[in-house]
């Protein structure tokens, strides 16, 4: 049934503002601290191929911070066992590439677990054939109305849709 919408979680009227997160720290995080900004939410790992999109990312994120672009990201331990620290050692990680951008906790994207905000982004913009995240690194784009507006997947390079940041931040 999910296949067709069926099974897609409810949303209220505040969308992605109605979530919260753990940050990496085990602290609360109320996504409604992004109103007004644009956000991108991307699935992370330290062990992956994609890893050194962080560089990007980080890139992006120095770039537009002051515009009020924001980049939250979950570490997934999900595919292939590529995140398996612990959250000292993920911080660490991240910050040794320069990221300055929100780490939330470890989380997982896909299956029964799979965390409420990402059901909610899946459920906004869905992925080739299924909703199913298909990797790491892949990407959610939200505009300042919170409303889900790009996904990019795991290949889609940080630089390739810098001019959407641009547009949405406009």
């Amino acid at each position: 049934m999910a296949l067709f919408g069926l099974g897609a979680p409810k949303k209220d009227e505040e969308g992605l503002y109605s979530y919260s997160v753990r940050d990496i720290d085990g602290k609360n995080l109320d996504i409604a601290k992004y109103r007004g900004k644009v956000l991108l939410v991307v699935n992370v790992a330290s062990q992956c191929g994609f890893t050194t999109q962080y560089e990007g990312l980080t890139e992006l994120h120095n770039k537009y911070k002051s515009k009020g672009f924001e980049i939250l990201a979950f570490p997934c331990n999900q595919f292939g066992s590529q995140e398996p620290g612990d959250a000292p050692q993920i911080k660490s990680f991240a910050s040794n590439r320069g990221a300055k951008f929100q780490l939330a906790d470890k989380v997982d994207v896909n299956g029964t677990a799979a965390d409420p905000l990402f059901q909610f982004l899946k459920s906004e913009k869905g992925g080739f054939l299924t909703k199913d995240i298909k990797w790491n690194f892949t990407k959610f784009l939200c505009n300042k109305e919170g409303q889900v507006i790009k996904r990019y997947g795991t290949s889609t390079e940080p630089s390739a849709f810098e001019e959407d940041i641009v547009a949405a931040l406009a």
